[in-house]
C-alpha cells in the first residue's frame, strides 16, 4: 500500500525519472502535487504497470493533481551535463514551474541537489512506496515514451517504438548497421565493443 506523502502538514511534491540509462532520447523528468484526498488503486512505479494502465493513470493524475509539470532534457545537454546531473536539472525544473511552490519534496532515488532552499528527501525505490512519487513516474514515464513514439516514425529501424531507446538487441543491432542518429547519446557506450575497435 503506497503512503499519500510524508508530510501531511506540508506542500509536499513527489518527483522522479525517466530514461535515464537509455542510449537515445531525452531524460524526462516529472514533479506532481496531489490533493490529500487523492487515491487510485492503480498507481504504483511505473514499472509495474501495464502501458494502457500508465495511460489511464496519467489522465486521471493530470485532471486531478494541484499542480504538475513534466521536462525533458535533451541529448546535448546530456552530454554536456553527464546522465545523472541531466536527471536531477530535470527534475529541478520541473519543481520550480510547480504552482503552489512546495515546501518539501520526496525525490525517487538516492541523489539530489536542493533547488530553491527547498528542503528534500532522497527515497530509494520512492516509487513504489508514495503515491506522489508513482503519480511523477507515470507522468515522466509517458511523456518519455509518447516522445520516443513521435521519432520512431522518423527513424523506425532502431524500434524505438517497442524499446524506448533502451539498450535491447535489437536496437544494439540497428545501431551496428545504420549507424547512429541525432537522438542517440554519444557520450554513452552505444555498443559493447565501442572501446575495443580500432578507430
Amino acid at each position: 500500500m503506497l503512503i499519500l506523502k510524508k508530510h501531511t502538514h506540508l506542500i509536499e511534491c513527489g518527483t522522479d525519472e525517466a530514461g535515464r540509462g537509455c542510449l537515445a532520447g531525452p531524460v524526462t523528468a516529472a514533479a506532481v502535487l496531489l490533493p490529500d484526498n487523492f487515491s487510485n488503486p492503480l498507481l504504483n512505479d511505473s514499472k509495474q504497470l501495464s502501458e494502457k494502465n500508465r495511460n489511464t493513470l496519467r489522465k486521471i493524475i493530470e485532471k486531478e493533481a494541484i499542480s504538475f509539470k513534466v521536462t525533458h532534457v535533451f541529448m546535448d545537454e546530456i552530454q554536456k551535463l553527464n546522465i545523472l546531473h541531466a536527471s536531477i536539472a530535470a527534475m529541478q525544473r520541473s519543481i520550480l514551474q510547480l504552482q503552489p511552490t512546495p515546501e518539501f519534496i520526496l525525490v525517487d532515488g538516492n541523489k539530489f541537489t536542493p533547488v530553491a532552499n527547498i528542503p528534500h528527501e532522497c527515497i530509494i525505490k520512492g516509487d513504489g512506496k508514495y503515491v506522489n512519487i508513482a503519480a511523477a513516474s507515470v507522468l515522466a514515464k509517458t511523456y518519455r515514451d509518447e516522445y520516443m513514439q513521435k521519432i520512431d516514425a522518423e527513424f523506425p529501424m532502431y524500434g524505438w517504438k517497442k524499446n524506448k531507446g533502451y539498450p535491447t538487441k535489437t536496437h544494439r543491432n540497428a545501431i551496428r548497421e545504420y549507424g547512429v542518429t541525432k537522438y542517440h547519446r554519444l557520450g554513452f557506450k552505444l555498443l559493447p565493443e565501442q572501446y575495443t575497435l580500432e578507430l
